[in-house]
């Protein structure tokens, strides 16, 4: 049976309880035989009872109880059971936790990360589906990163960033990415992928993925996508190679913010064009910024956005797959830009 990104997952929470005492897990409903509502916690209360703490529902509390504990030495890993829910903590998370180091004159650190689901496609509708992460892009203080379906992308990037990073850092996973089975080197058969990392990051941790079709031509069209829409993007890659010969690259970072737009901007030097993806509501998105800045390193290029509507995400499956960007979307999106 093929390994998920949700056990991949799973097992970097437990890799880091193991690795390191100092670490703590905290969340609603996170204890076995539950596991949490998205089973990413299952095991952890039975392998290290006194390091998992099931909580009460307050979000807000919870985060500043959360930076206490890291600003006492501990390594918490704090679980908001929806992502939607990290608006309750946005307070804690924007005025306080990233704040502290520079309050303090560098004296302290602050070894937090909040893990949380985002992203729709399975009718759970307006206050349960959104993607809320551009909120939190751009706070100073706070790293958001996102794990794509690769072992060191996925459970060993949370492990990484759990046991390595001294900072906040809120930590972007995806409902359906949960299912994704994982990628090997084995089983890229349709692709040429490479990972290249920011020249900040010289610890390599975090991986920022090149996606390009094995054998084909220069790419016409640079992609750049994160989470559960590089999957997609991924799917779109082969459509479009196959269907009309149109190919394309893709950069997936797993490091949202701060963001490094090197690895786009080198892909877009030699395609011209680009198309940035991403589930979030379209007005003042991630791909906003990243838009922005590859046009202000490489003049001249064509870009263009695709994103969900800006409307709350139904409860129908027939509504919701207007409103959430589809694999069909980029590939039309594409072809207009070709």
């Amino acid at each position: 049976m093929n390994r998920t990104v949700l056990d991949s997952l799973n097992d970097g929470l437990l890799a880091a309880l193991k690795k390191n005492d100092d670490v703590l897990l905290l969340g609603e409903d996170i204890l076995d035989p539950y596991g949490g509502a998205f089973k990413a916690t299952r095991g952890c209360s039975t392998a290290f009872p006194e390091r998992v703490i099931t909580t009460p529902i307050s979000e807000a509390g919870l985060g500043g109880l959360c930076a206490g504990l890291a600003l006492r030495g501990q390594r918490p890993v704090l679980e908001i059971m929806f992502g939607d829910f990290t608006t309750l903590l946005a307070d804690q998370l924007i005025n306080h936790i990233s704040k502290f180091r520079w309050m303090y004159n560098n004296s302290v650190s602050l070894p937090l990360v909040v893990r949380t689901p985002m992203g729709g496609r399975r009718g759970y509708g307006p206050t349960h589906s959104q993607t809320l992460e551009k909120f939190y892009l751009g706070v100073p203080g706070l790293t958001v990163a996102a794990p794509l379906a690769f072992e060191e992308a996925a459970g060993g990037l949370l492990e990484r960033v759990i046991c390595e990073t001294n900072d906040p850092v809120l930590f972007i996973e995806n409902k359906l990415q949960y299912l994704l089975p994982l990628h090997t080197a084995a089983d890229q058969n349709e692709f040429i992928q490479e990972k290249i990392y920011s020249a900040a990051d010289s610890d390599h941790r975090f991986p920022t993925y090149r996606f390009r079709i094995k054998g084909a031509p220069a790419a016409a069209v640079t992609l750049t996508a994160y989470g559960y829409m590089a999957e997609l993007a991924q799917q779109a890659q082969l459509k479009l190679a196959y269907d009309y010969e149109i190919f394309t690259e893709l950069i997936a970072p797993t490091r949202l913010a701060p963001f490094d737009v090197s690895a786009v901007v080198d892909s877009v030097r030699q395609s011209g064009k680009l198309l940035s993806v991403e589930e979030g509501s379209l007005t003042l998105g991630w791909g906003a910024e990243v838009l922005a800045r590859t046009a202000e390193a490489h003049s001249g290029v064509e870009v263009q956005r695709l994103a969900a509507l800006d409307r709350p995400v139904p409860a129908s499956p027939a509504l919701e797959k207007a409103v959430l960007p589809q694999v069909e979307d980029i590939i039309d999106r594409v072809r207009k830009m070709v």
